[in-house]
């Protein structure tokens, strides 16, 4: 009765216009910043920033305007972001504690519901880490086995180059199969052969499709209901996962069933029988579903990283070849051009070590970590960031921070070596992230780049086909790829 008295006093005019008063008004209402919150461009009422892209270029320029730490509405949900080595490396180690916590995206809720180790938290996540850590230290450091499963791997990477003698080609498909059996063997306990076709693709093109549709992403974390409506391309983005975690409880079945507990074969064998001992600790989540997740993470996040930055690497030596040709120096100083690559090389290797970590500082494979949930009440640089915020760090900021590096913006492997040409290790060196939520396959991926870098230098020369030579720019989104490019190679 009250509505029917407003309308009747009311034109519709006046009533869509009050109407919208009263919108704009609990939109600023619901907008409102706690005090000392920090600064951020203004934002579409309702919508907020979705229209900011969400890439470390974008980041740069607002950073440039409101600071190092500034602030986005996605929504009505807020997101802190964190620049430059000084406060990256605050949020991440020395506040670690209170920055712990995963900020789940709507996108891939569905798939995981809190599961693996990148999308969960709190005593889960600290069980689920700690067991999977282990076993990776395990497997570095048994007998060898690691060195002796990549050196493999350096072999039939080097016979597929060799193929593709005289005229140009992709290297993609080859350094991804390279990097994704390194990974096999540590998760399945061998290497990935032809059935695997369609499971590497999926590999590819989930991740593909994030970085094409980063504004579609943004739009549909800020309002999913809304959004899941209107792009099919974010339906297609969860299939692929969901055809990822089924693939692989498929082998988990496999693998169940001529499972031994006293000779476990890899990680998924030693997780079925941490299943059994862990039954009582529900809160821990030992359980297929979790193996299936915990997979798909190190599958994708392993398997990417490394084949991109080899990419980059191979990329970078076209583009100077006499850093090409001192590493080839180097190498037939150290081991010469008969045997293979070994990793008590590196400590001999200083200039090709330097290369390899310049090939990370620049290549910038993953620049904005996934965003934190702050778990209680915090204060960082004087702003108060309360409880339950969303924080995201930039690591491309940190790795090109001018007070860090001699050349930020520039392929300098100089910036490893010291007055004496030794290797020296760089505190603000950050690609794999940093504090307890850095990334758990490290020591794996150093250990990976170095033998299959080494082995194709020790090989062969690189340089670019006829034409234009491939561009160092790099794809946009949450990682920067490089762009799709042809290389040419011939024996040394």
């Amino acid at each position: 009765m009250l509505l029917m008295s407003i309308l009747n006093v009311l034109d519709v005019k006046s009533f869509l216009g009050l109407l919208l008063v009263s919108l704009l008004i609990f939109d600023c209402w619901k907008s409102k910043n706690a005090p000392n919150f920090p600064p951020g461009p203004w934002g579409f009422p309702f919508l907020g920033n979705v229209f900011i892209g969400f890439n470390y270029r974008a980041m740069d320029e607002v950073a440039a305007k409101f600071g190092n730490i500034f602030s986005l509405r996605m929504g009505y949900d807020k997101i802190v972001l964190v620049s430059g080595y000084e406060w990256v490396k605050e949020v991440l180690v020395t506040q670690g504690d209170y920055f712990l916590d995963r900020a789940i995206s709507p996108l891939f809720q569905e798939v995981f519901q809190g599961n693996g180790i990148s999308m969960s938290s709190g005593y889960k996540w600290r069980k689920q880490r700690h067991f999977t850590a282990s076993h990776l230290k395990a497997f570095a450091e048994g007998k060898n086995a690691l060195e002796l499963h990549i050196q493999q791997e350096c072999i039939f990477l080097c016979q597929s180059f060799e193929e593709e003698q005289g005229c140009p080609f992709n290297p993609h498909d080859a350094l991804n199969n390279a990097a994704a059996n390194v990974i096999g063997c540590f998760v399945f306990g061998k290497r990935f052969d032809h059935n695997f076709t369609d499971f590497q693709n999926l590999l590819l093109n989930s991740d593909s499709m994030v970085i094409e549709n980063i504004p579609q992403i943004q739009f549909y974390n800020a309002f999913p209901g809304l959004a899941e409506r209107f792009y099919g391309s974010l339906k297609t983005i969860q299939s692929n996962y969901t055809k990822l975690t089924a693939f692989i409880k498929k082998q988990i079945e496999k693998q169940k069933k001529d499972w031994d507990p006293f000779d476990h074969r890899d990680f998924i064998d030693a997780y079925i029988g941490e299943i059994d001992k862990r039954r009582k600790d529900t809160e821990a989540a030992f359980t297929v579903d979790n193996l299936a997740c915990i997979t798909v993470d190190l599958l994708k996040a392993g398997t990417q990283t490394m084949s991109e930055t080899l990419r980059q690497a191979l990329l970078l030596m076209i583009k100077y070849p006499k850093i090409q040709k001192k590493v080839q120096d180097e190498i037939d100083c150290v081991i010469g051009k008969s045997r293979q690559p070994c990793l008590v090389d590196r400590a001999s290797m200083p200039y090709t070590n330097a290369v390899i970590h310049e090939t990370q500082r620049v290549s910038n494979i993953l620049p904005l970590i996934a965003p934190r949930l702050t778990s209680r009440d915090s204060v960082l640089a004087g702003y108060f960031i309360p409880k339950g915020t969303m924080v995201m760090c930039n690591l491309c900021s940190v790795l090109k921070d001018s007070s860090q590096w001699e050349k930020p913006d520039q392929f300098y492997p100089e910036h490893f070596l010291d007055d004496r040409r030794n290797f020296r290790k760089w505190e603000a060196f950050y690609p794999f992230s940093a504090g307890k939520r850095s990334c758990l396959g490290e020591q794996l991926a150093r250990s990976t780049l170095f033998l299959l870098f080494t082995s194709l230098l020790q090989r062969f020369s690189f340089s670019a086909p006829e034409g234009p030579e491939p561009c160092l720019e790099s794809q946009e989104g949450v990682k920067t790829p490089p762009k799709p490019f042809q290389i040419c190679v011939s024996l040394r």
